[in-house]
């Protein structure tokens, strides 16, 4: 399974409105789509996570070719009110919000 991590900052009143935002969108084929097995959201102090897990490493590739997608494109403008670069000055893309792993352990089987 392929993760990425998302991080921005986000309004503290906003979680409600990103999570519904995020139900009506994950409610459609749209995750099936990118590749997407599970997403989770988190806050804290006025930053945003958005962790997402792929079925495997296309995930990316399958995000790219989503990524014109109506539903898509709506979501992204729909997140604008509550969710800003963790830095703006060096934003072009989510790619450049995404955090590095650095460390992975996992329970053996």
């Amino acid at each position: 399974m392929h993760s990425t991590l998302i991080v921005a900052r986000m309004a503290i009143d906003s979680s409600r409105s990103v999570a519904e935002l995020f139900t009506d969108f994950d409610a459609t084929d749209m995750p099936h789509r990118m590749g997407t097995r599970r997403r989770q959201l988190f806050a804290y102090r006025g930053l945003y996570f958005h962790l997402q897990d792929f079925d495997s490493d296309d995930g990316g590739a399958r995000i790219e070719h989503a990524k014109d997608d109506p539903r898509f494109v709506r979501i992204s403008d729909d997140l604008k009110p509550h969710i800003e670069a963790y830095d703006p000055a060096t934003w072009r893309s989510p790619a450049d919000a995404m955090a590095q792993r650095f460390y992975s352990w996992e329970a053996g089987a």
